[in-house]
């Protein structure tokens, strides 16, 4: 095998020859091709040889992967991105070709190296491999492999090696005995308190894998101390970060403890200079709220709540609506409408559209806790208001929401305050609020009964077939199939198959196109009488059709059609003759 590196030579550079296509059945060449391809020039063939590493080391076997493949990535270690980023996620998964968990510490050197890149998604990718690493190991490897790659980390001179430290002690923390223990929580609060933001941050990001595995006793004594440093921090990008551990501390603490620990520290929190952090704040207050347990602490955190609907910031807003169904939760339902009503009014007028659009999805999980009453008299005509906006979105998100309100206040209620715009919407020249709106027609109609579709909403769904839009097209050939399964096959027969059929004569062809997927659809709903009275003689006008396309589709669709005749032994000879 000349001028190519054999596997049962030394790890060496080679002239670069590469075919990977033979790897995977263990042809030589093609193994060697890949210890080629990983010193060649190209990036592209590096990166090709990395995702077949593992080929090789099965080739090499378990020794010569630990004592020379490993070291060689090692040492081959560059400045491609892509390639690290690659190496770290291949050498998450290689324990199994260095000989088992027994021999796992091999491959924390070259991800120690990795955990010290200067791009962030490689050091993230380097850490989250050592986590696996660790998963792997038994204490004692930790205790001596580990623990030690650690403190090289935190004790790094570059921050990016102290901040890749940060999310692997929450990993070795419950494999280690008390006095490492102890060691690593003094670690981690050297972290917290480091003179760089970015290590600040990366500690209040990983708090709460640590804050789930410490003992009660060092949730009070070590978790909470650091968490109030890094929430009262200097910068803002960490403040933010420290909502997530509360939540964490919150949950491990009793009633009493979170009065007693955290309450300050949620108010502060909550008022923060830094539409940043109060971002944060509303993104996760339900969590936050829940995590203290305090009845009376809540109930002031729902003042809170109230507050942030009138942030300056129209993200915290955004965010704060997103909580709704929580906050109803949490506030006294004897006044609950006294409460939110003032900023809801406020937020259907909010000068932002995302506001707006981000209410309109969340309004209607308050229905259950307003009531009947309550939303017929408070919420419906803030959804009315909401029907009628001039953002698509606000519209749309809205009528996606309607049968969260139909399941409080009923059909009835609901057509009569909504169904006006309802109707007015399904000409919306926004394709997306037509779509939305034929998709709860069936669930209107099943409720409101057959006249009332018949006189207020069958032309309108006739209509739909003619839409210049093809989904809508679509969608109302799928709304007819299920009006047929809700009012019945005698109803569809008298009613909207002749109106479909009616269209195999019109002039424009995307009318009679939409007449074929139209009887596609509804014929499993229907009778093989129907279809062979009714569907099969309107075909017959259309098979001779001048445009190829409609001949094309009126082939297609014989198969449904067959398949109905098929269920009645009366029409399978007329299925033959036609077919």
């Amino acid at each position: 095998m000349a001028e190519q590196m054999s596997v049962d030579q030394p790890m060496t550079a080679a002239q670069p020859t590469y075919d990977f296509q033979d790897a995977q059945s263990g042809d030589l060449g093609a193994l060697a091709a890949i210890a080629d391809a990983m010193k060649s020039d190209s990036l592209a063939d590096r990166l090709e040889s990395l995702k077949r590493l593992s080929v090789l080391a099965l080739a090499m076997g378990e020794e010569r992967t630990r004592e020379e493949l490993v070291p060689f990535l090692d040492e081959s270690i560059d400045d491609e991105d892509e390639l690290l980023l690659s190496l770290a996620e291949v050498l998450g998964n290689f324990v199994q070709y260095v000989g088992g968990p027994k021999y796992a510490y091999i491959l924390l050197r070259p991800l120690e190296n990795l955990a010290a890149a200067e791009e962030t998604v490689v050091r993230e990718k380097a850490v989250e491999s050592i986590n696996k690493l660790i998963e792997a190991m038994d204490q004692p490897q930790v205790e001596e492999y580990v623990i030690p790659c650690i403190a090289r980390l935190s004790t790094g001179e570059w921050f990016t090696s102290r901040s890749s430290a940060a999310g692997l002690y929450a990993a070795a923390y419950s494999k280690v005995t008390d006095a490492i223990q102890a060691q690593l929580r003094g670690g981690y609060e050297a972290l917290c308190k480091d003179d760089t933001p970015m290590i600040r941050r990366a500690a209040a990001s990983n708090l709460v894998g640590l804050v789930t595995k410490v003992e009660k006793s060092h949730v009070v004594s070590f978790a909470i101390p650091n968490f109030r440093r890094l929430a009262e921090d200097d910068q803002d990008s960490v403040r933010l970060l420290s909502v997530e551990p509360l939540v964490a501390i919150g949950e491990r603490l009793t009633t009493e403890e979170c009065r007693q620990n955290l309450a300050d520290s949620v108010q502060k929190l909550c008022s923060d200079k830094s539409w940043r952090v109060r971002y944060m704040v509303a993104d996760h207050f339900v969590a936050i709220a829940k995590s203290i347990k305090d009845k009376e602490i809540q109930e002031e955190l729902v003042n809170v709540a109230v507050s942030l609907m009138h942030d300056n910031e129209a993200e915290v807003r955004s965010a704060i609506c997103t909580q709704l169904d929580g906050l109803a939760d949490l506030a006294n339902s004897e006044n609950v409408a006294a409460r939110f009503l003032p900023p809801l009014q406020e937020l259907v007028e909010d000068q932002s559209q995302h506001v707006r659009a981000t209410l309109a999805k969340h309004i209607g999980t308050l229905c259950r806790v307003f009531g009947k009453q309550g939303t017929i008299e408070h919420l419906l005509p803030l959804f009315l208001r909401l029907l009628k906006d001039s953002f698509p979105d606000v519209r749309l998100n809205v009528i996606s929401k309607l049968d969260v309100v139909d399941s409080v206040v009923g059909i009835d209620s609901l057509s009569q305050s909504l169904l006006p715009a309802i109707v007015e919407l399904a000409e919306d020249k926004q394709w997306r609020v037509r779509l939305a709106i034929i998709e709860y027609v069936p669930l209107i109609s099943s409720q409101l009964g057959v006249q009332f579709f018949d006189e207020q909403l069958s032309n309108l769904c006739m209509s739909w077939l003619g839409d210049p839009v093809y989904s809508i097209r679509e969608a109302a050939t799928v709304n007819l199939k299920k009006l047929t399964e809700v009012f019945g096959v005698a109803w569809a027969r008298t009613t909207i198959i002749p109106k479909i059929l009616a269209m195999a004569s019109h002039p424009n062809y995307l009318y009679r196109m939409t007449t074929i997927f139209a009887i596609t659809a509804i014929a499993p709903s229907v009778t093989p009488e129907i279809v062979r009275d009714l569907i099969l003689p309107a075909l017959e006008s259309l098979v001779t059709d001048p445009i190829p396309n409609i001949r094309f589709n009126v082939a297609k669709s014989m198969e449904p059609l067959a398949s109905v005749l098929r269920s009645n032994p009366e029409t399978a000879q007329l299925e033959q003759s036609t077919i």
